[in-house]
């Protein structure tokens, strides 16, 4: 009899404790997820120079066509900055729009990271330019190098410090000007019919609504193939770093190995989407909408018919302003939001791949 009632009472002790256990679990679990941090995009800006280059005018500088441009790119027009513009002064007039979409005063900015593979000067960076133009306080700057994929890297890193608590509104820029470094002769018209000039700007900042904002994000590199795009003069690893013979031998433009680039973009891409969506239990029909980076419109539509995304859920605009590198995300997401076919609590993953070779995807409940 007594053994049947110790048994009982250890039964019922064991019992008592795994429910006790169990529902300090889901309270631990509940808790974690109140005290989650997690960063949203709250406003977009943006800027392209009032100078439109078409096609036609290439025509004035190589032997190329409309056509012959538009087939292998899907590029009708870009924006070329004017003499003087900077892509600082570019990068405050869409910081400026940005602020004001998010409804926040510039001194609220505790941290700029911009993006650019062409900086103002060779130094210092383009960041601090940007600082001084707004009249930010002392903060931490941040001048990043990856190409293409400056915006996705950007955002990544703004999202990090936003959830480490060290930071609670953060500015990420890409701007570029290419067309003071492009080669305009028929030689270098693979490369120089694809750039164009702009800058965009998002506003980081701590979401308030955990459900809501920037899901995870995945960026890599491999160099294995780094030359297959890059721009080689001048460097500080050559004495002198351009010497005269490199710019007749036309070193300083822009190299690219085009099928090459292309094959390697069309294999990452498809691979990092999926991943940012798996890593979040989420399938490509749960997608609302897919920004990728405006390099080529073929691209694109090699990715978009790779993972079976109709055109309703894909946003271009590199037929208006040509591959921008660090600037094309924003510059389309932010159309894409004006045009409605973005809205708030929409499922978005923007995606990347360029030079290093470096990609990377953001998966955001927008």
């Amino acid at each position: 009899m007594l053994n049947n009632v110790l048994f009982y009472n250890v039964k019922t002790h064991i019992l008592f404790v795994s429910r006790l256990n169990k529902y300090a679990s889901i309270q631990h679990k509940q808790d974690h997820k109140n005290m989650t941090i997690r960063s949203r995009v709250l406003g977009w800006g943006t800027y392209v120079p009032p100078r439109i280059v078409t096609n036609q005018d290439l025509t004035k500088f190589m032997d190329t066509s409309h056509e012959w441009i538009v087939e292998r790119t899907g590029i009708e027009q870009r924006h070329w900055a004017d003499e003087g513009e900077s892509g600082a002064g570019m990068a405050a007039k869409a910081a400026k729009q940005a602020l004001a979409e998010a409804q926040i005063e510039a001194d609220e900015i505790d941290m700029i990271i911009y993006a650019t593979l062409s900086p103002d000067v060779d130094f210092p960076g383009s960041g601090v330019f940007l600082q001084r133009e707004l009249g930010l306080r002392p903060i931490p700057v941040l001048d990043i190098r990856q190409q293409c994929s400056g915006f996705i890297y950007g955002l990544s890193i703004a999202d990090n410090f936003i959830k480490t608590g060290m930071n609670k509104k953060i500015m990420v820029v890409g701007s570029e000007i290419h067309s003071t470094g492009l080669d305009m002769s028929t030689q270098g018209r693979d490369v120089t019919s694809l750039f164009g000039d702009g800058a965009g700007v998002a506003i980081v900042g701590v979401s308030d609504d955990p459900e809501m904002g920037i899901l995870s994000s995945h960026i890599y590199a491999d160099g294995t193939d780094a030359e297959c795009l890059w721009l080689e003069k001048p460097g500080s690893k050559y004495f002198p770093r351009i010497s005269h013979e490199d710019i007749d031998l036309g070193l300083h433009y822009p190299k690219m190995q085009g099928q090459k680039v292309f094959k390697n973009a069309v294999t990452r891409l498809p691979q990092v989407i999926l991943e940012s969506l798996e890593a979040n239990n989420y399938s490509i029909d749960d997608l609302n909408m897919l920004i990728p980076h405006q390099a080529n419109l073929r691209i694109n539509e090699f990715v978009a018919k790779k993972l079976k995304l109709d055109g309703t859920r894909v946003h271009n605009n590199i037929q208006k302003y040509g591959n921008t590198t660090a600037a094309t995300i924003p510059l389309c997401f932010s159309e894409a939001v004006e045009q409605g076919k973005i809205k708030r609590g929409d499922l978005v993953c923007c995606a990347a791949f360029g030079a290093g070779l470096t990609w990377g995807s953001v998966l955001m409940r927008y």
